[in-house]
């Protein structure tokens, strides 16, 4: 079981009726649903919570894995909080970075790239193929996953390379998209999942929510050493005398 915050921007729920419509309570209440359903504990956060975005230095550090949904206010995330977040990712928090959130602060910083995409609204079919299967995020998934509206991404996706491409997916328009990217980033674990534009019931469908909850599985933070960094003491006994030091 991990500890999970659930992050949301929560605008256009509030803000639009065709939103509102597939998530009354906000995407962020139907992925807590999601995780919830695999035991995980599960708090949420939101855009508007204060100066921090509900991301406290005590709810971070209370995080094993952060998901984030973001689309028409990336910019209205703090700097400090971005700071904060970049820090605990790298000394072992997970990361699951979800559709439109690919232009958030945090991935960017974090791949060191624009992260831009091609992308069309059309309400149409999307396959995301399963290309690495024997991946513990592709557990109990099939050999793809159809949703039948989606919002197109198309290639070339700014993003370095993933250590692990799980999921490539294809429109029906023609295009094709990495969707289901894996990072490792100092000790911490970092998965970018496409599918969620909001206008559709992305986060309804029973395969997505199944890579969400395999997906926090996978980025919690195991139990191996901490590193140790900066000038170390010699494991063996030899000498330590050398009129060149510098430093």
């Amino acid at each position: 079981m991990a500890r999970v915050t659930v992050w949301n921007e929560y605008r256009h729920e509030r803000e639009s009726d065709a939103v509102a419509d597939v998530y009354p309570d906000g995407i962020h209440a139907v992925i807590a649903e999601a995780l919830r359903e695999a035991d995980h504990e599960v708090r949420t956060a939101t855009l508007d919570e204060g100066p921090d975005h509900g991301l406290t230095e005590a709810v971070l550090d209370d995080t094993d894995v952060l998901t984030w949904w973001g689309h028409a206010a990336h910019d209205e995330v703090r700097d400090e909080v971005v700071d904060r977040i970049h820090e605990r990712v790298l000394d072992g928090m997970g990361l699951l970075v979800l559709h439109s959130a690919h232009y958030s602060k945090i991935f960017k910083r974090l791949m060191g790239t624009s992260c831009s995409l091609k992308w069309r609204e059309a309400a149409e079919t999307e396959r995301l193929w399963t290309v690495e299967p024997g991946h513990p995020i592709a557990d109990g998934i099939g050999e793809y996953i159809e949703l039948d509206e989606t919002e197109m991404y198309g290639e070339r996706f700014d993003v370095p390379a993933p250590d692990t491409l799980v999921f490539n997916s294809w429109f029906a328009g023609g295009e094709v998209f990495r969707s289901g990217c894996c990072y490792r980033r100092g000790n911490g674990k970092v998965f970018y999942f496409r599918p969620g534009h909001e206008t559709y019931p992305i986060y309804h469908d029973d395969d997505v929510r199944r890579v969400l909850r395999n997906a926090v599985s996978w980025a919690e933070p195991g139990d191996g050493p901490t590193p140790d960094f900066g000038n170390a003491d010699p494991i063996e006994d030899i000498d330590t005398d050398d009129d060149r030091k510098v430093h």
